[in-house]
């Protein structure tokens, strides 16, 4: 699993015209599901999301995670993450994990971030999105399980 982090003053998903999830301050969360994950997987991968510091405390340090400041975050699935670029001019998607397996673990990670924190919001699996956000600093950070 991978978990592309961006800290954000604004992002937001606009799926058919219709926006499905915005945020403010906080983290969009672009997510890559392989082979292999599974719900041990994901819990580990949404606490250290929750956990990560990346936001500035008092002294201008990275210290801060998206829990502490009471910030939003936007989880929106990914399968690019999980390509293969090593050889050749076309990515590989064999590490993926399956549209219907993943859409179940995608499920289930959006379902355990709206019970674990305030300000969530996601984005619709498979869909044509758009992501519009306002990356603060810029911050980005790429999480792997394993």
């Amino acid at each position: 699993m991978k978990a592309l982090l961006q800290r954000v003053s604004s992002a937001s998903v606009t799926v058919e015209g219709k926006v499905v999830g915005e945020i403010g301050t906080g983290l969009l969360v672009l997510l890559g599901i392989d082979r292999g994950d599974d719900r041990v997987t994901a819990n580990r991968m949404l606490e250290k999301v929750l956990a990560y510091r990346l936001f500035a405390d008092d002294s201008g340090r990275m210290n801060r995670s998206v829990a502490d400041i009471d910030g939003g975050v936007l989880l929106v699935s990914q399968f690019t993450l999980s390509a293969d670029t090593g050889k050749g001019l076309r990515p590989s998607f064999s590490q993926a994990m399956p549209p219907v397996d993943a859409q179940a673990l995608y499920d289930y990670m959006v379902a355990e971030l709206r019970r674990s924190h305030p300000r969530a919001a996601a984005g619709v699996f498979g869909a044509d999105m758009q992501v519009g956000l306002v990356n603060d600093g810029p911050v980005t950070f790429m999480l792997e399980s394993g």
